[in-house]
């Protein structure tokens, strides 16, 4: 038996990296899996997550594992296309237990963002997919985990939204992540009555396909070896912050609720 037997699972931003990992996951675990993206073969942007993939796409690499998906193509900047969405899995199998709210990322490169110098339309794209995205998709899940009595929200922000950067740049990211961490605090104190838990997980530097092609090279400091600044001295992957997704979307962490967790293999920052 499967913690997550019966349960039904939605990961947005599933297509690829860290959501994949998470539907996947959560799959293994015995989770039916919506599985939501802008575009579910989106891993054919970079080529290192094309090269990960073991089938068509995360559906279909879940489907071959012996689980249950469903792959929906959803912009969480559309609050309408995000209750489409969660009506969508709620009618294929009844309810909604686990909503990973991972859909986001940045767009620029740091040195190109720093907080004095943003962008009007970098700012609001940025705060659009990440911070309001979140909010709709946890807006859309809230009725039916409430109706259930019970449920698990994991939102994503970063350690860019947990302190800043040297120099400044990626402010509109840092900032976006750091109001998504605040919004977890309030979510769960609304929704802990109903028996809900709200946490949120901050990734550090995690080795994902997008990372090392179009964000790290951008960096005031693309020569450093990142690893140096981590207490374990190694980069992250996506199966290090899988194993913190397992643990919110789980029994494991009932009376765990409003925490924000790091998982950054100890960075320094600055």
């Amino acid at each position: 038996m499967g913690k997550l037997d019966g349960k039904v699972a939605i990961v947005t931003g599933a297509a690829r990296g860290l959501g994949r990992a998470y539907a996947k996951r959560l799959a293994s675990l015995g989770a039916k899996g919506a599985v939501a993206d802008l575009d579910l073969k989106s891993y054919r942007e970079f080529d290192a997550e094309a090269k990960a993939m073991t089938a068509e796409s995360t559906v279909t690499e879940i489907e071959a594992s012996g689980g249950a998906a469903l792959g929906i193509e959803c912009n969480v900047c559309d609050h309408q296309a995000v209750e489409t969405m969660v009506a969508r899995v709620v009618e294929q199998w009844g309810r909604v237990d686990v909503l990973v709210a991972n859909a986001g990322g940045g767009r620029g490169r740091p040195v190109d963002t720093k907080a004095s110098t943003i962008d009007p339309a970098l700012l609001g794209l940025v705060v659009g997919m990440n911070l309001f995205g979140t909010v709709y998709c946890c807006n859309a899940v809230a009725p039916f985990m409430k109706r259930q009595r019970s449920g698990k929200i994991v939102t994503v922000s970063s350690v860019a939204g947990l302190s800043s950067s040297a120099d400044g740049g990626y402010a509109h990211y840092g900032a976006a992540k750091a109001a998504i961490a605040h919004y977890t605090r309030y979510l769960a104190q609304d929704l802990g009555p109903y028996g809900i838990t709200a946490n949120c997980i901050a990734p550090g530097v995690i080795a994902t396909g997008r990372i090392m092609q179009t964000v790290l090279p951008g960096s005031s400091d693309s020569n450093r070896d990142r690893a140096e600044l981590v207490a374990l001295r190694r980069l992250g992957t996506v199966e290090d912050c899988a194993r913190v997704v397992e643990f919110l979307a789980t029994d494991l962490s009932d009376y765990v609720t409003g925490a924000v967790i790091p998982i950054d293999g100890g960075l320094r920052r600055g």
